[in-house]
Formats: C-alpha cells, sequence, structure tokens
C-alpha cells in the first residue's frame, strides 16, 4: 500500500519535480520501519503532554549513537548555543561552505543530542561544515523566538565569513518550517539568500492539510492531536494561517532552489506535496522526493535505516551541487 500511494503522489507530482525516484521499499526496509515504529512507541506511549514528548525524544536519542570521525566545536551564534561540526579531514577546507541545521522536534523538543548524529552525517558526506543551532523553543519560549533564533544563526554565518552562496540552510518537521520562514524573512528585507534549502517533512501548514485530517493517516509519529498539541505550545492564538506562520501561504517568488523529501505514509505529505508544487507555479527550482514507507523523520536514523543513510545522501548531493565552492572530490 505504502508504494501504491507514493507512485500516486509521484504522478500527481509535476515532472520538474519527479527527476529522482526512490523507487519500490525493500522488504528489509519494512522490517527496519517496523523496529524503528517500536523503539519509538516504548518512548512516547505513556508520554501526553508537550513536556512528556519533549523528555521522551531526549531520552530515546540518548540510546542513539554519537557521530563518529567528526570535529565538535561549542560556539556563540550571535547568541544562540550552537555547535560546529566538521569531517575529521585534514584537506578539509573548514569556513568555506556550510550547513546551517534546524532540528525538528514540533517546536518545542529537539536538540543539539537528538540531531548531532545526522549533522554529522551530512558534514562527512557534503565535506561541510554544519552549524546545528539550539534554538529556544515553545512552551517557555513560543512565537517568534525559535525564527529569530534561526534568522540569527543564518546572520552570524555571514557575519563570520561564510559567503550566501556557500550556505544551505536544511531543516525537518518544525525546524523545515523555521528554515523556511527564516528565508522567507530574509527575502522580505532583501538580504542575502542562502545557495539553497532542503526542508525534510516540513510543517509547512499549521492549520493542517488534508492527509494530517484523513480518517485514513497511520503516521505512528504525527497525528492531528499532536499537531493540536504543538500548534497551541508554539502559536497560542494566533492564526495558523498567517503566513509568517504556516509558510505555505506566503508568496514564494524568488525562493531559493529547494528539496523537500517525505515519507509516502506520512500526515505531513500533503504539506510537503502542496507546497512543493506552490513554489514551483512561483518559479522556484523545486526538487521533490516521496520516499515510499518512511514514517516522519526516518533522515534521524542513518544507523538503524537503510533509507536514511540514503536519503541523507541525496541532501548532501543537492548541497554540494549548489555550493559555490565544491568539495574536491
Amino acid at each position: 500500500m505504502a508504494v501504491l500511494i507514493s507512485c500516486i503522489w509521484l504522478l500527481l507530482l509535476p515532472l520538474s519535480a519527479q527527476a529522482f525516484d526512490p523507487g519500490p521499499q525493500t522488504g528489509a526496509s519494512v522490517d527496519q520501519v517496523a523496529k524503528l515504529v517500536e523503539v519509538w512507541n516504548r518512548y512516547y506511549g505513556s508520554a501526553d503532554s508537550v513536556r512528556e514528548r519533549r523528555a521522551a525524544f531526549e531520552a530515546m536519542m540518548q540510546e542513539t549513537p554519537e557521530p563518529t570521525r567528526v570535529q565538535i566545536k561549542p560556539v556563540d551564534a550571535g547568541g544562540v548555543d550552537a555547535q560546529l561540526i566538521w569531517p575529521a579531514r585534514l584537506h578539509h577546507p573548514i569556513g568555506r561552505r556550510v550547513i546551517l541545521y534546524v532540528h525538528g522536534g514540533d517546536f518545542y523538543g529537539g536538540s543539539l543530542r537528538t540531531h548531532r548524529a545526522l549533522a554529522g552525517a551530512l558534514a562527512k558526506a557534503a565535506s561541510s561544515d554544519v552549524l546545528l543551532i539550539d534554538y529556544r523553543r515553545a512552551p517557555e519560549y513560543p512565537y517568534p523566538a525559535p525564527i529569530d533564533d534561526t534568522l540569527t544563526a543564518y546572520r552570524w554565518l555571514l557575519d563570520t565569513g561564510y559567503e550566501n552562496d556557500n550556505i544551505v540552510v536544511v531543516g525537518d518537521s518544525a525546524g523545515g518550517n523555521l528554515a523556511l520562514e527564516a528565508v522567507l524573512r530574509q527575502m522580505q528585507v532583501n538580504g542575502p539568500l542562502p545557495a539553497a534549502v532542503v526542508a525534510t517533512s516540513p510543517m509547512t501548514d499549521l492549520a493542517a492539510g488534508p492527509s494530517m485530517m484523513s480518517p485514513k493517516a497511520s503516521d505512528p509519529m504525527v497525528d492531528a492531536t499532536r499537531l493540536d498539541a504543538l500548534r497551541k505550545a508554539y502559536i497560542g492564538n494566533r492564526a495558523p494561517t498567517d503566513p509568517d506562520i504556516s509558510p505555505i501561504y506566503a508568496p514564494l517568488a524568488g525562493f531559493p532552489p529547494l528539496l523537500m523529501q517525505v515519507g509516502s505514509g506520512e500526515a505531513l505529505l500533503d504539506d510537503t506535496v502542496r507546497f512543493s508544487e506552490k513554489a514551483r507555479q512561483a518559479g522556484v527550482d523545486v526538487s521533490t522526493e516521496v520516499w515510499p514507507g518512511m514514517v516522519h523523520q526516518w533522515q534521524l536514523f542513518p544507523f538503524w535505516l537503510d533509507d536514511a543513510r540514503r536519503s541523507n545522501q541525496r541532501i548532501a548531493e543537492f548541497a554540494i551541487a549548489h555550493f559555490a565552492d565544491k568539495p574536491l572530490q
């Protein structure tokens, strides 16, 4: 069924967004995802409040491997706590190109620890620095604090000496929302834009798209109840259709080249596909990948999922293709 859904969505996407086909899900991949869901349910089974879910995410990711063969340096990115991560290779030219990584976690969860393995994997695959930021989170710091911190970190990179055409902004889930919104803000002030943006399973519509509300939605990671909780924690009584909150309602003309990834069984599938189509109609160079059978935030688990390693390699290749200074082969 997951493969069938993926094929249907691929047919609905414009031809320009179909350049890469992940192919059908393998039996090994099905088993790997099932084991991941078992682990997820073990930690999240009794986590109801946003703070309980935040703690569950941290506890789960504490059991996962740390990145290897990378250097990690704590930095103050203009007042935003962060870690600068780069490959542990002598020939790597530190400070030439960088990925700004904005972690997911429903605006109230996630941290440097939960996303460090993924950030390290991207640093090695893209021969790039990665700035992983620890932005302020709801409910203690609701909208617009997380977007403010993301944009502050981006501008700090510019001030530090990275050229904008050597910066790629990447975010997953809520971090995908923040990545998109920060770049849209930069567009509003005619500031220098990053070379490209990657949004994986992004929350583009906090009003909830059709796939989120479908009774057939079976995403074990995200559902309408969870969306309602994170929406209350993050935006309170603000309108979820505000384009400064939900980027799908914003004008997109002039947005940098964009890669979007989403799993075929995700509740956020519709968020990604609708945003992609709107971006394409606005003239944005957008590529969209629907990965069969993948659950929300599967890219976080390259140590468990073959498809996480494959999809993360795709992100790295996209970044390399758009950096002005290509890494030496």
